[in-house]
């Protein structure tokens, strides 16, 4: 399979080392960076797929996905991650839940688990909706806090079709975390809730003793 050195070899002939520096900052150091702004990443990434496009299947890309995240860079994570979104939406297994829970508790951190709660995670659940309660669950109840972030998150883009019940039943679980990731994603789902039924959302507010920081970024949108 010559995708990944393929596209390796394309990040780094354009990798900028001022900017990795600013981007490693920004991200805590917790990653190395090629130094690649998201435009110009998602070009080599599209333009290395039209290559190689009669080697990829469902199962190379799962293959391939695996490759990057092993890799240090946090670029080739977030091609990972694309990756699966685009060849796996609505094409998902029910054991794929296995491959999810990997990709947010491997290199986790905000900028991936969101992108996979959201696109990956929030579409394999509207696939298999009879998992939901088993899956959600499992994530809500783990030690591990990117677990549970997900689970907040998951229904981010659906819209109409949001849980209210299971949104607000995942934020009271969690409404005394003292994490920060925990207390913003409530926030954050409770304000994107609010654009669809923000009388709900007000109401849950108010009977529901949240975290100040919740609670703000909960009624952002709220006037």
């Amino acid at each position: 399979m010559k995708f990944v050195p393929a596209l390796k070899s394309k990040l780094q002939d354009n990798a900028d080392a001022e900017q990795a520096r600013a981007m490693e900052a920004y991200m805590k150091d917790l990653f190395s960076f090629y130094g690649i702004k998201a435009p110009v990443r998602k070009t080599i990434l599209k333009e290395t797929i039209n290559k190689f496009k009669s080697e990829l299947s469902r199962d190379t890309i799962i293959e391939i996905v695996n490759t990057l995240y092993q890799d240090l860079h946090r670029e080739l994570h977030y091609c990972a991650i694309e990756l699966t979104d685009r060849f796996l939406k609505k094409n998902y297994e029910v054991d794929d839940i296995y491959f999810i829970e990997k990709l947010i508790t491997t290199n986790s951190w905000w900028d991936t688990v969101d992108f996979i709660a959201k696109h990956i995670l929030g579409n394999y659940l509207l696939q298999f909706p009879d998992q939901t309660t088993v899956v959600v669950t499992k994530f809500s109840s783990s030690k591990d806090m990117w677990l549970n972030r997900s689970a907040i998150l998951f229904q981010l883009g659906y819209k109409e079709k949001t849980d209210t019940q299971l949104l607000f039943k995942l934020c009271d679980q969690h409404k005394s975390s003292e994490e920060f990731f925990i207390q913003k994603a409530i926030g954050w789902a409770l304000r994107e809730y609010s654009k669809i039924n923000p009388e709900a959302v007000v109401k849950f507010v108010s009977k529901t003793d949240l975290k100040t920081l919740s609670k703000k970024e909960a009624l952002k949108r709220i006037k």
